[in-house]
């Protein structure tokens, strides 16, 4: 139940006291009305003859009514203080039962959650297996594909070496020709026979001649297979380009999407910082507010309630210091946000190596792969786009932060609420202030008429008369003042037991990430502008006599060469863009390596400032505990104060007795009271089920999500792969 429901039950209570405090005075005024004429009418018969017997019986009958009236009224006070501590007891076991039920429920939630970062863990560690194999089994096919590019490199030699062997055999078959055709003349015997003894020395040169063309007619046959195979992956990679094309173009209209809805959260989180500031001003003017009390039956009790206020006014200020703080963090978040996102909506162009050169226009080839180039996400992507995703990435970061950032503002913002003893609305609680300081001036005019009507009837005739009925009527409603704030502080003590135990859970799970492998591995390997990523990592691999930036210089160079074939320039073109598909694909992984740790970094920073709420949380629960023991004294203390009052004979002197129909209202209103504290208990542990509901959906969703990017990246692998073994 909210407060502002309670202070309408506690102001119907109120008025319906006064009402019958009104109702018992008039009858009181009535029933002294009607004795003063009897005694006039005693009088005036003792003035007639018979005055001393009638003074006699009305003695003894006044003494017998006030003796039966004060057995009869301490015998109903007494009846109702033992029913109020029955009433009392029962609301503690209740109350005893609804936290035991809520800590079972508390660990029953408990092992659930420990049951799903079991399984969350266990799918990140199964993630990170497959991931570690894909890895490897890349690295295995990059060997070898270096390993195939120095064979490439020796055959071109080879192929280069044989081609010249073949010029000069062709020149020596050509002048061997023409030495038979000179040598074959009949007109000359003598040199025919030295002729033919030429043919004989030069048969096994011919023969050897002839074996090396045949071998080199052999290579070229295998050289022309292979190189109609190259054509045909070349074919299929171009399809699977253009497959790729059409996958990324959902991802570029998503893109779109989450960039519209970026706006809109900005536009949001300003509208949210104004209310903030709004309600920042009227929480100083609340507290600038000077509030009326009244007064205790008790000076120690008012003491302590200086006490308290003083109390709560430094934690008041303490907490708008922490408001401020929170307040200048979060412009300077959004300044941050807004630079970047204007940095990061400039355009750039892309020239794009194709297989047939430089392009920069040529979107509507079929055979060429800039479109792919542009609309791609997986490791074959371009520079560009690579530094956009990490731009998002950044950018996302930045906007969980600020989401952090306004959360932790407005939990410290409800708890200043919450210490401060009032709603979490300022316009509801001013209101609801003006109120009751109007119903207090109210009902103090008319306790004032009250006393200045008996004064006038001559039924207040000295101060203790006067003090024991202020007493009487004060003293239930302040017992019952001080149970509603009981009743609160108990409500006020489980909020921070709950969300206690939620900052605990946060804590485990954080620590839980930040001991999993992918984050305790991670390290970051930083490269200069000048070097490429892929000659870092021929590096580490033990590689150091290929330059990538020569090599593929080299490849362009003999790509252009116009003395190759088109096969030929075909696959040199081919293997110079393996090589710059193999750079930018290291380069993005450096990118996700270094977003990761950032990642990381903030997921530190978030456990630390869970922590410290956390603590801040323990000494508020240490105070809340207090506070209620101190109610509970209270209470105590003005129970024992009822009691001594209506002991003293002085006070049941002046008490008037109270008919059926009063006395069955306040059972009446006792009972509605313990029902409205039992259905509130059940409504708020209704509410606490439903929030830890919406939190283990919510940690569903987050595993579903985590599933769907884990595909995501195995099926960006498997292309990977695919790739690199087609290629």
């Amino acid at each position: 139940m909210s407060f502002p429901s309670k202070q309408k039950e506690l102001q119907a209570l109120r008025e319906n006291l006064t009402r019958q405090h009104e109702q018992e005075l008039a009858r009181h005024a009535k029933i002294k009305d009607q004795e003063n004429q009897r005694l006039k009418a005693a009088l005036n018969a003792m003035r007639d003859g018979s005055g001393e017997k009638v003074r006699t019986a009305l003695t003894l009958e006044a003494k017998e009514e006030a003796r039966r009236f004060f057995d009869q009224e301490r015998v109903k006070l007494l009846q109702e203080i033992a029913e109020l501590k029955n009433v009392k007891k029962q609301t503690d076991e209740a109350l005893s039962n609804m936290i035991q039920a809520d800590k079972m429920k508390a660990g029953d939630l408990r092992v659930e959650h420990q049951q799903h970062q079991e399984q969350i863990s266990k799918i990140k560690w199964d993630c990170e297996r497959d991931i570690r194999r894909l890895v490897d089994e890349i690295k295995s096919k990059d060997r070898t594909i270096f390993a195939l590019e120095k064979e490439l490199e020796s055959t071109s030699g080879f192929l280069q070496k044989l081609q010249l062997q073949k010029d000069a055999l062709d020149e020596q078959l050509f002048l061997v020709k023409e030495a038979e055709c000179g040598l074959g003349s009949p007109k000359r015997e003598i040199p025919g026979r030295a002729g033919d003894g030429a043919e004989h020395c030069g048969s096994p040169d011919l023969r050897r001649n002839q074996r090396r063309l045949a071998e080199l007619n052999s290579t070229i046959r295998k050289l022309e297979d292979r190189n109609s195979l190259l054509v045909d992956e070349r074919n299929e990679l171009l399809k699977r380009v253009r497959e790729s094309e059409k996958q990324c173009k959902p991802l570029l209209d998503k893109n779109k999407l989450m960039s519209k809805r970026n706006d809109d959260l900005t536009q949001t989180i300003q509208k949210l910082e104004e209310k903030l500031k709004s309600l920042a001003k009227e929480n100083l003017e609340m507290v600038s507010r000077k509030f009326y009390k009244l007064k205790s039956l008790n000076d120690l009790d008012q003491a302590h309630d200086d006490q308290e206020i003083a109390f709560l006014k430094l934690q008041v200020l303490e907490q708008q210091s922490m408001i401020d703080e929170l307040t200048r963090n979060v412009k300077t978040i959004l300044l941050l946000h807004y630079s970047f996102t204007l940095c990061f909506s400039v355009q750039r162009h892309i020239v794009v190596d194709t297989f047939f050169g430089y392009d920069e226009e040529s979107m509507d080839s079929e055979t060429s792969s800039v479109a792919s180039f542009r609309m791609d996400r997986t490791p074959a992507t371009p520079d560009e786009d690579l530094d956009e995703g990490l731009a998002n990435e950044e950018s996302e970061l930045r906007f969980r932060q600020l989401t952090r950032e306004y959360q932790a503002l407005q939990r410290a913002y409800a708890l200043l609420q919450e210490q401060k003893g009032g709603i979490l609305d300022a316009e509801m609680e001013a209101k609801a202030q003006e109120q009751l300081q109007a119903d207090v001036l109210r009902y103090k005019a008319k306790i004032e008429d009250l006393e200045n009507e008996l004064t006038l009837k001559g039924q207040v005739g000295c101060m203790n008369g006067g003090t024991w009925t202020y007493a009487w009527w004060n003293g239930p409603i302040n017992v019952e003042k001080l149970e509603s704030d009981s009743s609160r502080l108990q409500q006020e003590l489980q909020d921070s037991r709950d969300q206690n135990e939620l900052l605990e859970f946060r804590i485990l799970e954080l620590e839980r990430e930040r001991r999993s492998p992918p984050f305790n591995h991670l390290r970051m390997h930083p490269f200069s502008e000048g070097v490429s990523a892929l000659q870092i990592y021929c590096m580490k691999e033990g590689v150091k006599d290929v330059c990538i930036p020569d090599l593929i210089k080299l490849l362009d160079i003999l790509g252009d060469n116009g003395n190759l074939r088109n096969e030929e320039q075909v696959a040199i073109i081919q293997a110079s863009t393996v090589l710059s598909l193999a750079e930018k694909w290291i380069q993005q992984i450096e990118g996700t390596e270094a977003a990761l740790h950032q990642k990381m970094m903030d997921l530190e920073i978030e456990m630390e400032m869970f922590c410290k709420q956390k603590g801040y949380l323990e000494e508020e629960l240490d105070y809340r505990k207090q506070a209620l023991d101190q109610a509970y004294m209270q209470i105590q203390e003005l129970e024992a104060t009822l009691y001594n009052a209506l002991q003293q004979d002085k006070v049941i002197k002046y008490g008037e007795p109270l008919d059926e129909l009063q006395r069955d209202e306040l059972r009446t209103a006792v009972e509605k009271l313990r029902r409205q504290m039992l259905r509130k208990s059940r409504e708020y542990d209704c509410q606490i089920l439903q929030e830890r509901m919406e939190l283990l959906h919510q940690a569903h969703q987050r595993i579903r999500d985590l599933e769907d990017k884990t595909e995501i990246q195995r099926r960006q692998i498997k292309d990977l792969e695919e790739k690199v073994g087609g290629v």
